[in-house]
């Protein structure tokens, strides 16, 4: 529990709260609050959940391990991975740190490889073609791009793509919002 009651002082102080601050918005009492920080009482979890509340963050934020950030991806850390029912190979190209917004990606697609449905959710993509060409077809319009060509669109509008070539098809990626 020590590092559960580190985490809330940590929080309190990253948000410049005060005591009394974090008092009103947990309708919790100040020397209540004050002992948990000491670690020096102990913690329903309906309290905690209130702290977990004032501060936005899920109750789970207070068990996980730290972690430091990092914000390289060194070339040997790359690794492919595929997705279920894609024929698509990725490199994933972030760093690892709370609250990513971007998910970057190298995407390989093979000879004549083509979605066999749209898709939408939510959030954006950017591809930029590194190698190849490839087709999107963006809520009935057709886009063809060649290397060096990008495209941008939110992800809300329905979505396929396609290799056209029989060549594989390499591309630089940029999703939001960050799924891994």
């Amino acid at each position: 529990m020590e590092e559960v009651y580190k985490k809330i002082k940590e929080l309190r102080m990253k948000h410049g709260m005060t005591l009394k601050d974090l008092s009103e918005k947990t309708d919790l009492s100040v020397s209540f609050l004050s002992q948990i920080e000491r670690g020096t009482c102990s913690l329903a979890i309906t309290s905690l959940k209130k702290i977990a509340d004032a501060f936005g963050v899920k109750i789970a934020y207070f068990f996980e391990e730290p972690y430091s950030a990092n914000y390289v991806v060194k070339k040997e850390d790359q690794k492919i991975f595929k997705i279920a029912n894609s024929d698509s190979s990725y490199i994933r190209l972030s760093g690892n740190f709370p609250e990513r917004k971007i998910e970057p990606f190298i995407i390989t697609l093979k000879p004549r490889q083509k979605d066999t449905e749209f898709v939408r959710h939510q959030g954006e993509e950017f591809y930029y073609v590194l190698k190849g060409s490839l087709i999107i077809r963006i809520d009935g319009k057709e886009y063809f791009l060649r290397e060096e060509e990008s495209i941008h669109f939110p992800s809300t509008h329905l979505h396929m793509w396609e290799n056209p070539l029989d060549q594989e098809v390499i591309l630089f990626s940029v999703v939001t919002p960050a799924i891994f």
